[in-house]
């Protein structure tokens, strides 16, 4: 740096440093104000999905998933005893009928089974129409 005068005359390379020096200060500014409005977006969708809860509209799948597979087990439970039951209850029915009954029990207990596939691939289809 030199005075003459009124005027100061800087060197090229002082120049170019303090420059590259305030560019880099500007764009850490422009990373914050980024990661600012990225945070606040987050923020704000968590306080959506916490509204849509409160409201009942919204629940976990981990909850939904529990609570479906209570019940599933508890209708499998009544599914496997029900030809037993039938057959004291009606002792002159026929092996054949109680069979029928056994097997179309099966069916409903493996149908039963594959609930907690059958909840996943709904949600799945669910959020690609809501994607589209």
């Amino acid at each position: 740096m030199a005075r003459v005068g009124k005027h100061l005359y800087y060197e090229a390379r002082a120049v170019l440093d303090n420059r590259l020096e305030k560019a880099d200060q500007a764009g850490n500014n422009s990373d914050i104000e980024a990661e600012r409005l990225r945070l606040t977006r987050a923020q704000a969708e968590g306080q959506e999905i916490k509204n849509e809860l409160a409201r009942g509209k919204t629940a976990p799948m981990e909850i939904i998933t529990l609570s479906l597979s209570t019940v599933a087990g508890a209708a499998s439970g009544i599914l496997d005893s029900l030809p037993l039951d039938i057959k004291r209850k009606f002792p002159e029915l026929d092996t054949q009928m109680i069979e029928a009954i056994r097997r179309h029990c099966v069916k409903a207990q493996n149908e039963i089974s594959r609930l907690d596939e059958v909840v996943v691939e709904q949600l799945r289809d669910y959020l690609e129409q809501q994607d589209a």
